[in-house]
């Protein structure tokens, strides 16, 4: 989790921590940056929001990675994102794409900022919503990672994975689809089919383990309880930034 000694003395009325946020692809970054800048009212008034930096290259830079099975090369691409961040202020960092923590193991000991992990994010927002098996759904880098099993495991909580089909169609939507900003029907209800089997297979929420995922799947249209991931990391980091507190509530 997120070390909170960031090595400088605390005043009296601290300022807001400068959120650094590395993206990826774009409507997941956007929405992240999006919730920040609009729930950070709830803390500190109409408007207002703590400083936020967000850095993101070519998404073609992290696929061709990922296509190759490059996992340094994905966290030298996510450590060049922190380097410039750093340099301009920010305390703290949060990537908002959850297929690239598959890298983190190559980020957390070279990074010149602390981070929030979004898994670690997500199972305690679990554990405090009182969930115990959770299907995940993302793209197939992420699911077939452990991504998520370990930090839920980590906290009791069992990770539950699609079926191999359903998770080739899950990446096809978010790929060709989601990632250019398509939100069809029919994506709706591939996802409300594969999570009610997820529910068949005794799963009781369903992480939502793809930034864009949001954007089409909510608790109005999933047949569980959704955990999602890009909303609840960018609440971790809001109350980090001023409270400095690194728990989740839901």
């Amino acid at each position: 989790m997120l070390q909170t000694d960031l090595g400088r003395s605390t005043p009296r009325h601290p300022a807001p921590r400068h959120i650094g946020i590395v993206g990826c692809s774009a409507e997941g970054a956007a929405l992240c940056y999006r919730t920040i800048c609009v729930e950070g009212a709830q803390f500190l008034g109409p408007h207002a929001h703590p400083e936020v930096s967000l850095h993101t290259p070519s998404l073609a830079n992290y696929t061709a990675c990922l296509e190759q099975g490059d996992w340094p090369g994905v966290g030298g691409l996510i450590l060049a994102s922190a380097e410039k961040l750093a340099k301009i202020g920010a305390d703290f960092l949060i990537c908002p794409d959850n297929t690239i923590h598959g890298a983190f193991a190559h980020v957390a000991p070279r990074s010149p900022l602390p981070w929030l992990h979004i898994a670690e994010v997500v199972a305690e927002a679990a554990v405090a919503r009182g969930f115990r098996r959770l299907g995940l759904t993302g793209t197939r880098w992420l699911v077939d990672s452990e991504v998520y099993p370990e930090k839920a495991a980590a906290r009791g909580l069992e990770v539950l994975r699609p079926e191999p089909a359903d998770r080739d169609a899950i990446d096809r939507i978010i790929m060709d689809d989601l990632l250019y900003g398509r939100f069809k029907p029919e994506a709706v209800e591939t996802f409300q089919r594969i999570i009610s089997g997820l529910e068949d297979r005794g799963c009781d929420a369903v992480i939502l383990g793809c930034t864009e995922i949001p954007l089409i799947v909510d608790d109005g249209n999933s047949p569980l309880p959704t955990l999602d991931s890009t909303r609840l990391l960018a609440r971790a980091a809001l109350r980090h930034a001023v409270q400095g507190d690194a728990g989740v509530t839901s």
